[in-house]
């Protein structure tokens, strides 16, 4: 019962384009750039995402607080921020990805939604 009410909440709050199979070029661009820290499956349980305690991207409490532009400007502006005594870092990708590249990670992120 939790895990169809989930399934529910989530196609309400994640858009539509998120359902939609990854493009092969997309998932090589998220594990060329994002996968070493945000894992492969977005759970952060690499030896990077661990150390700077990141969160679980693919939980539905993550997926309802970013918006999309939140997501987008963190890879273009990059994040450098100190919590709960983890110095959290990622590079900005403004000047190396293309807008379209950007957009896809987007979408990329929120397909990683726990199913």
């Amino acid at each position: 019962m939790k895990t169809l009410m989930v399934a529910l909440l989530m196609l309400v709050l994640v858009p539509k384009v998120a359902f939609a199979q990854a493009d092969p070029k997309t998932e090589r661009l998220w594990k060329a750039k994002c996968a070493s820290c945000h894992g492969a499956d977005g759970k952060a349980q690499t030896e990077q995402g661990k150390k700077m305690a990141m969160h679980d991207i693919t939980t539905a409490e993550w997926q309802k607080s970013w918006t999309d532009d939140k997501i987008k400007q963190s890879i273009l502006n990059g994040v450098d921020e100190t919590k709960d005594g983890k110095k959290k870092q990622m590079d900005p990708f403004k000047d190396k990805l293309k807008p379209e590249q950007v957009d896809a990670l987007v979408g990329y992120t929120r397909s990683l939604a726990a199913k």
